[in-house]
C-alpha cells in the first residue's frame, strides 16, 4: 500500500513513485503555510499578480453562504409546484449547466418534484428532442449564465420564448423563465425587462466551473428534490476537513491535489477517471474543471473520463488512474478492472463515498485539489484565456454569414490516417462530435475508443459539441501539444430558425465547429475534420473499420 493521509475518506492501494517525494512536497507545503495563503485567499499561491485570482475565489466559503438560502431556495420550489410546473429545462452550458447534469444524473427526481432536462447543445436533433418530449405550458425554463452573454443559452431562450409566445403571448411568456446570472448581466437585465418568474443573483467572486453548490447547481437540484441541509452539511464538512491548521498529508483536498500535479510532473498527466456506474456522470464535472482549469501556458492535466475498460497492457506510462467507488453500486465490473490495473502495477488511487450525499462533499474537495494542482504546476487554475478565441472566430464566422448568406469552407489539415500517423509517446486522441448525443452513438464511440486504445496504446477522450468548447475546449488550444484532434460534423435532416437572427441552430452548430478548427489550427494543433454523411452511428462505425484494420 502505498502513501495515505490519515483521513477517513481515501484510500490509496499503490503509487509508483517513492513515498518521500510526496511526502517532501507536502512538507514543503506545511513549512510554507501554503494552505492558509489559499484560505487568506493570497494570489501569489499561483501568479505574482493579483488579476483573475482575487476575484475567483468565493468558492472557499460559498457552501456557509448557500446555507443561509435554504429556506428561500425551499419557498421557490413551494411556488413552482404550486403553478403547476413538472418539468424544468436548463438552458446553460459549461459551468452553468456541467453540476447541475452531475446533479440530474446521481440524484434522479424525487417524488413530487420537477423532473430535469438539462439542455446544453444547439445541434438542432437535440433541440427538437427536448422541444417535442415536454408540455411546454407546464416547463420552467432556467436560463443559466455567469456572464449573461453566452451565446447558447440566449438563443435557445428566444427559442423557446418563441414557442411560448405562440400559445399564451408575450406578456405571459416570461412566467415560465427564471435567470440565474450575476448582478448587472445583460441577462439579468433581460430577465427585469421580460418580467421573469424570478431571478437568483449569483455571487459574482467565483468562476463558472467552481459555481456547482451555489445558485448555479443548487436551484436545479432543489427542484428536482435534493435535501439542501445534507448536501450543504457534506460539503462544508469537507470545508472543514481542509481548513487551515490541518497537516497537509492529513488534508483531503491537499493530499489529492497533490497525487495528482507530482504524478503530472513525472509524466503521469492522463487523469484517468474509473467510477461506480450511478455516478459515472460525475467525470463531465471533473473534465472541466480539471481542463479548464490547468490547461494553459504549455501545461496541464489531461482528465480522461468515459473511456471504456481494456487490457491493461494497452495503457502507457503516462497515465494516473482514480478510482471512484459508492458503497453499494453495482461494483462488480468495476472491481474487477480495477484489480486489473492495480496487478499491472499502474498508480490507482480509490477515494470512497457513501452515498450520494457525499458529493456535496466531493465537489469541494476537487475544487480544493485543483487550486493545489494550480500551484503545483504554476498556473493561474481560474481563468481561462484560451477559450475567448474560438468564440471571437464564431462570432466572425457568424457575421459573415450574415453578410453572405456562406459559411467558411474547412479544408483538413490532414487526414484521419495521417492524424493517426502523428502519434508518439505521451499523446492523446480527442473526439470533437458536433451530433446529438444518443445511447447509441456512445456506444458507437466506446467501440472508436477502444480500437485507438488497443491499436496505440494512448488514452482517448470525447467531447459534445459545443458543450467540450466551455470545458475542455481550453486545455485543446492552452495545454501540452499532445493532442491528435479528430473533428466530426454531420447532415442537420431537420433544422430550426432563431427568432430575430439570420441563422439557424445547424448554422450556429457549423461556425462553432469552424471557428474551433480554426483556432486549433492557429494554435499549432494536429487537427482532422470529418463530415459523416451517413446515419450518425453508422457513420462513427464505419470510420472505426476503416480506419482500424
Amino acid at each position: 500500500m502505498g502513501c495515505s493521509p490519515q483521513g477517513k475518506l481515501i484510500e490509496v492501494f499503490s503509487i509508483s513513485f517513492d513515498n518521500a517525494e510526496l511526502d517532501s512536497v507536502l512538507t514543503s507545503f506545511d513549512k510554507s503555510n501554503l494552505i492558509g495563503h489559499i484560505w487568506q485567499q493570497d494570489p501569489i499561491v499561483w501568479k505574482s499578480a493579483p488579476d483573475g485570482i482575487v476575484n475567483r475565489l468565493g468558492w472557499l466559503t460559498v457552501a456557509e453562504h448557500m446555507y443561509e438560502k435554504i429556506s428561500s431556495l425551499y419557498s421557490f420550489v413551494q411556488d413552482i409546484r404550486s403553478r403547476g410546473f413538472h418539468t424544468v429545462v436548463l438552458l446553460g452550458m459549461g459551468g452553468s449547466s456541467l453540476g447541475a447534469e452531475v446533479l440530474r444524473q446521481i440524484f434522479g427526481t424525487s417524488m413530487e418534484y420537477l423532473k430535469l432536462i438539462v439542455l446544453d447543445s444547439t445541434v438542432p436533433a437535440e433541440v427538437i428532442a427536448v422541444a417535442e418530449t415536454i408540455d411546454l405550458e407546464h416547463t420552467l425554463f432556467l436560463v443559466s449564465s455567469k456572464s449573461g452573454s453566452t451565446t447558447e443559452p440566449l438563443v435557445l431562450y428566444q427559442y423557446f420564448k418563441g414557442l411560448l409566445n405562440s400559445i399564451s403571448g408575450q406578456h405571459e411568456a416570461g412566467r415560465n423563465f427564471v435567470a440565474i446570472t450575476d448582478p448587472g448581466s445583460p441577462l439579468a437585465l433581460m430577465a427585469e425587462e421580460q418580467q421573469f418568474l424570478y431571478t437568483f443573483l449569483n455571487n459574482p467572486d467565483l468562476g463558472g466551473r467552481y459555481s456547482v453548490l451555489s445558485y448555479y447547481g443548487l436551484v436545479p437540484a432543489a427542484l428536482i428534490g435534493v435535501d439542501m441541509e445534507t448536501f450543504l452539511d457534506r460539503a462544508k464538512n469537507m470545508q472543514y476537513e481542509c481548513r487551515p491548521g490541518i497537516q497537509a498529508n492529513r488534508n483531503p483536498g491537499v493530499w489529492l491535489g497533490t497525487v495528482i500535479g507530482t504524478m503530472a510532473l513525472r509524466g503521469r498527466d492522463k487523469l484517468t477517471l474509473i467510477t461506480s456506474p450511478s455516478i459515472s456522470g460525475f467525470g463531465l464535472w471533473i473534465e472541466q474543471l480539471i481542463a479548464e482549469s490547468t490547461g494553459k501556458e504549455g501545461k496541464g492535466i489531461i482528465p480522461v473520463v468515459s473511456e471504456p475498460l481494456v487490457n491493461p497492457k494497452y495503457y502507457g506510462d503516462d497515465r494516473l488512474f482514480i478510482h471512484l467507488r459508492m458503497e453499494d453500486d453495482d461494483n462488480f465490473i468495476v472491481e474487477e478492472a480495477v484489480n486489473r490495473i492495480k496487478s499491472s502495477g499502474q498508480p490507482i488511487v480509490t477515494l470512497k463515498v457513501r452515498d450520494k450525499y457525499d458529493f456535496g462533499a466531493e465537489f469541494f474537495r476537487w475544487e480544493f485539489a485543483t487550486a493545489i494542482v494550480g500551484a503545483i504546476l504554476n498556473v493561474n487554475p481560474f481563468n481561462q484565456p484560451d477559450v475567448q478565441k474560438s468564440k471571437e472566430l464564431t462570432e466572425h464566422i457568424l457575421e459573415e454569414y450574415s453578410n453572405t448568406g456562406r459559411l467558411p469552407q474547412t479544408s483538413s489539415a490532414a487526414s484521419v490516417a495521417e492524424l493517426l500517423a502523428e502519434v508518439e509517446e505521451g499523446s492523446y486522441f480527442a473526439i470533437m462530435a458536433y451530433i446529438r448525443q444518443t445511447a447509441e452513438v456512445d456506444e458507437a464511440f466506446l467501440g472508436l475508443r477502444r480500437k485507438i486504445i488497443q491499436q496505440y496504446c494512448i488514452a482517448t477522450t470525447l467531447g459534445y459539441g459545443p458543450r467540450f468548447l466551455h470545458s475542455t475546449g481550453q486545455l485543446h488550444k492552452g495545454g501540452p501539444d499532445k493532442g491528435l484532434f479528430l473533428q466530426l460534423t454531420t447532415e442537420y435532416k431537420k433544422d430550426l430558425p432563431i427568432p430575430g437572427k439570420p441563422y439557424t441552430f445547424g448554422i450556429v452548430v457549423n461556425a462553432q465547429a469552424t471557428g474551433d478548427f480554426q483556432a486549433l489550427c492557429a494554435s499549432g494543433r494536429r487537427v482532422a475534420s470529418v463530415h459523416l454523411k451517413q446515419q450518425t452511428n453508422s457513420g462513427i462505425k464505419q470510420l472505426t473499420n476503416d480506419l482500424l484494420l
